[in-house]
């Protein structure tokens, strides 16, 4: 793909946007990120000259804090030279959505919005209201009220990535949850795919996801709603795919 400095320059402030959704659940688990590609990511974004990584998420079970701890996320991170950051309530900002088809305006995470690179880093599970939860449905964790998202998801989330764009989405499927998502709780639920997904558009990187669980991207209402609107390539035949066995 060009390598990281393809995305981050010198001087440049990057946020990781990683899943980190409870503080009940470890990585084996599959609800959140795992910690061994956020640290990879921050370690590439400081070799290619960015002068601050921080990583943030909002869970929606527990404290971040301990959420943070609980992942491996944040001493993963601490130890690659990135910070962990806890989001603030006073950082939400009104944000327009000119294009959007169902929602034009939305409190979003301020720092986001200012952030030179966006690096988006979900992983992939299935979701009791979204079928499956990858790089757009990500997104939620940046916004205020998310649970209003929920009446015609797949639209709003379409809408959001209109203005949020991310650098890079790298879709973490090393475990995968194939039921029960987004939290989880059994190891019964978890398949070992050992694969991570990287694109600069979040709409080929989650259509290519999908395949993961029998699925393809026109079958998630997100993924098909972003593409209408233009915002990445749904059909995977018009997607230059490379696959490297590491």
């Amino acid at each position: 793909m060009g390598g990281m400095e393809r995305f981050v320059k010198p001087g440049h402030s990057v946020i990781i946007k990683p899943n980190i959704c409870v503080d009940y659940r470890s990585y084996e688990y599959a609800a959140t990120t795992n910690p061994e590609i956020v640290s990879a990511l921050t370690t590439l974004c400081l070799r290619a000259g960015a002068k601050l990584v921080r990583v943030m998420d909002r869970p929606f079970g527990g404290t971040p804090e301990q959420a943070y701890a609980t992942s491996g996320i944040g001493e993963a991170v601490r130890a690659a030279g990135g910070q962990m950051e806890i989001m603030s309530g006073v950082k939400y900002r009104e944000a327009p959505i000119p294009y959007g088809k169902d929602i034009t305006r939305w409190p979003v995470y301020g720092d986001i919005l200012d952030a030179d690179v966006l690096i988006n880093v979900p992983i992939a599970k299935q979701h009791s209201l979204s079928r499956l939860t990858l790089g757009m449905k990500n997104l939620l964790g940046i916004v205020q009220n998310p649970n209003r998202f929920h009446s015609n998801l797949g639209q709003r989330l379409a809408d959001l990535a209109s203005i949020v764009r991310p650098a890079l989405t790298v879709v973490d499927a090393v475990r995968i949850l194939r039921d029960h998502g987004p939290t989880g709780g059994s190891l019964d639920d978890v398949a070992t795919t050992n694969t991570v997904i990287a694109s600069h558009d979040v709409v080929a990187a989650d259509a290519y996801a999908a395949t993961l669980f029998g699925l393809t991207g026109s079958d998630i209402s997100s993924v098909r709603a972003a593409a209408q609107m233009g915002l990445g390539t749904l059909d995977l035949s018009n997607v230059k795919v490379e696959e490297m066995t590491l």
